[in-house]
């Protein structure tokens, strides 16, 4: 018998590709899924790895609930994917530091440790992530030298943050998390009334369609 969690995501890649031959009629049919292609933007693919570009907010809970379906995309893809993860924050929303905290970490060989810790400390804990001290306690939880507070104080990371923020305004992200796959398709969980299994479900999908 079918379970209904099984039938229910069929019926979500059924709705996904009707979506799809509705949203692009007239295109050409080699990308499958719900998305939009960017204008101006060229299509990139070396015929053996996609890039997958994560615009996400430490300040987003989607994107929180989302880092538990980046390991199930990609593990579908063994070494074909190139997943590259770029935060934004809205002004109203919160605070360039976190995401600049997170770029040292990177830099520091700690970044998907420091990723972790400010997602529990912002929507587990409730600690305020934009504080400089809240950052330099994360930064010492994941094992982050003296010279993180010296280097977030001074802004080292903040051009990277800004230059961020405007490719997301350049390519119209006005929500999180936001994927641009393969240069220049764009998906958002918006269209699936942000279902993340949906989204998940659409992702694969589009890749799929790229590397068959």
């Amino acid at each position: 018998m079918i379970s209904k969690r099984f039938f229910g995501l069929l019926i979500s890649l059924v709705i996904l590709l009707a979506m799809s031959i509705s949203l692009h009629a007239g295109t050409a049919p080699t990308i499958v899924g719900v998305h939009t292609k960017l204008v101006g933007e060229d299509f990139k693919f070396d015929g053996k790895t996609v890039e997958v570009i994560e615009f996400m907010s430490f300040y987003c809970h989607t994107c929180y609930d989302f880092e538990k379906a980046i390991p199930v995309i990609r593990d579908n893809f063994p070494k074909k994917i190139k997943w590259k993860t770029v935060v934004i924050y809205l002004s109203e929303h919160g605070s360039p530091k976190p995401g600049e905290a997170y770029l040292l970490a990177v830099e520091a060989g700690k970044g998907e440790a420091m990723k972790k810790a400010l997602f529990e400390a912002q929507m587990v804990e409730k600690r305020n992530i934009g504080d400089l001290n809240v950052l330099a306690e994360i930064a010492g939880e994941v094992g982050l030298g003296s010279d993180f507070s010296k280097k977030l104080m001074s802004g080292e990371k903040a051009e990277e943050i800004q230059k961020a923020v405007d490719m997301a305004k350049k390519y119209g992200i006005n929500e999180t998390p936001t994927l641009i796959i393969a240069g220049n398709i764009k998906t958002d969980p918006h269209p699936m009334n942000h279902d993340l299994d949906t989204f998940r479900i659409n992702a694969i999908a589009i890749i799929a369609s790229i590397l068959k």
